[in-house]
């Protein structure tokens, strides 16, 4: 028999050449996949901000690291309270403020997955504020909110404060994320660069605001530099964050200058309340800020209280706001406001967080888009010209609210016009967003994305791989195939042995 395999040799190539184009023919059939749901991991962020904490639970296929996942949202919980900063000097109260959030990650991710579960907490501006004003009390806060995390079957990554830059860095991350600047996934089955262009990133919070975004042009101001290399490309970026500068402490700041330029009444009238709106506040609300320090009288009665009274007008609206900003004399080439640097915005922009908000009560009330600033300067006049009345049938929801939109528009209009220098083609290009793919947009899912490196700084190697049923399928065929050829040379040799013999048999 051993004599005899030679004479199949000639029968290997072409065997392989059958196993070729049937790999091929395997290949180009279109079959149905069923693949098997996969294994998922969970992250979570803890927004600690200046008027509330959200916790926010991320999800991403196991099997997806160093980047090529497509981190999503998987749950949110927005904690009852005020933001861990309003807890100072009252022991423990910071922690339990977190308990219902916590109690709702535990039920919301899989059991067997708890102790895999990174979670992280980061406290933006209103812990700035209160670690600027006493050290002891911030650090006392952040140590009792770890204290509480650490309490959970959770893998606790640490408490920290971030600064603005920080901030305003991750909230850019996450813009051009989700809006899949940077990578993302094809039909064909695989990861690759879109080459698009980045777009800023606009945030207000409650104590600060930020504008971070990608430029060309030289940064004169050091500290408002951020370089970052992500997915094989280095980006140059712009980013600064104004303390004091966010909604409620603008507003604050705001209420406090009226008083001061009226001479600390008890009864002030407020330009940007609504004419048919009063209320009542102490000076202690507004006066122990660290925001408001400038507008404080030489001495108060902290207990006070202050009737303030609405009278609806614009134009001494627009002008008290402009006065809380700084729009004199500029060390460098540029400004924005405050003495601070700014480039010239270019590109497309996402505002979310409060100017979303704002910007989306303007529309709700006024039927006017905002989309350039004629008309945001339209809608605004037209919410400051409105009674608390007509306001109150046109979004009754928002009842607590209404009597301070008037002056946030105005805020929003000079911050964004004046201030950061949009204009009529310029400002068409921001998107008011509050979610993009069902994930809200804000600084928390950068910062997890960051810490839990899913963001690579080199290029992704990209290719594209036979499923494991493909190759299933062609080990099969070739096996198959082999066996065929094997089976046909021990024919042939045992049909030639038999010929041999019959003609021997013959002779």
């Amino acid at each position: 028999l051993g004599n005899q395999l030679p004479r199949c040799a000639h029968l290997v190539p072409v065997a392989l050449l059958m196993f070729g184009l049937a790999g091929i023919l395997l290949l180009t059939i279109p079959t149905e996949d069923v693949r098997e749901e996969p294994e998922l991991r969970y992250g979570i962020v803890l927004d600690a901000g200046s008027s509330h904490t959200s916790l926010y639970i991320y999800k991403w296929p196991a099997n997806k690291q160093n980047g090529t996942a497509v981190v999503t949202q998987h749950s949110k919980c927005h904690a009852e309270g005020e933001g861990i900063a309003s807890y100072a000097g009252q022991p423990g109260a910071a922690g339990q403020s977190l308990e219902a959030c916590l109690d709702h990650a535990v039920k919301s991710i899989p059991k067997d997955k708890h102790q895999l579960t990174p979670v992280y907490l980061g406290a933006t501006a209103g812990m700035r504020l209160l670690h600027l004003s006493s050290p002891e009390l911030s650090a006392q806060i952040l140590k009792e909110v770890g204290q509480k995390i650490q309490s959970y079957p959770f893998d606790y990554r640490g408490a920290a404060i971030l600064s603005g830059k920080e901030e305003g860095a991750y909230g850019w991350v996450t813009v051009n994320y989700l809006s899949e600047n940077f990578i993302k996934y094809g039909f064909e089955g695989h990861w690759f660069s879109p080459s698009r262009p980045t777009v800023g990133a606009l945030d207000l919070g409650g104590a600060s605001t930020q504008i971070t975004f990608a430029t060309q042009e030289k940064i004169e101001d050091r500290d408002d530099l951020m370089k970052l290399r992500l997915y094989g490309h280095e980006y140059t970026l712009y980013t600064h964050s104004f303390l004091c500068y966010g909604k409620d402490q603008f507003l604050m700041r705001l209420l406090a200058h009226i008083m001061k330029s009226q001479g600390y009444p008890q009864s002030v009238t407020h330009p940007c309340y609504p004419a048919d709106h009063s209320r009542t506040v102490t000076l202690s609300s507004i006066l122990d800020s660290p925001c408001t320090v400038k507008y404080k009288p030489s001495s108060y009665d902290p207990h006070a209280s202050v009737t303030v009274h609405g009278s609806g007008h614009y134009e001494y609206c627009l002008g008290n706001v402009s006065e809380v900003f700084s729009f004199n004399s500029c060390p460098f080439s540029q400004c924005s406001f405050d003495k601070v640097f700014q480039p010239n915005v270019t590109g497309g922009f996402m505002a979310f967080s409060a100017f979303f908000y704002v910007h989306s009560f303007l529309q709700q009330v006024t039927g006017i888009t905002a989309s350039s600033p004629s008309e945001l300067e339209d809608a605004t006049k037209k919410v400051c010209s409105m009674s608390f009345t007509q306001m109150m049938l046109l979004a009754p929801e928002q009842k607590s609210r209404l009597h301070y939109y008037c002056a946030a528009s105005v805020f929003l209009n000079t911050l964004m016009l004046r201030g950061y220098g949009f204009n009529d083609t310029t400002f068409p290009q921001i998107s008011f967003q509050k979610k993009v793919a069902d994930t809200m947009v804000g600084w928390a899912l950068g910062y997890m994305l960051s810490l839990s490196n899913l963001l690579p700084a080199e290029r992704l190697e990209l290719r594209k791989a036979l499923t494991p049923g493909v190759w299933r399928s062609l080990i099969f065929l070739f096996v198959m195939l082999l066996a065929a050829v094997l089976f046909f040379c021990l024919f042939r040799v045992y049909n030639g042995r038999n010929k041999k013999r019959g003609s021997e048999s013959t002779i």
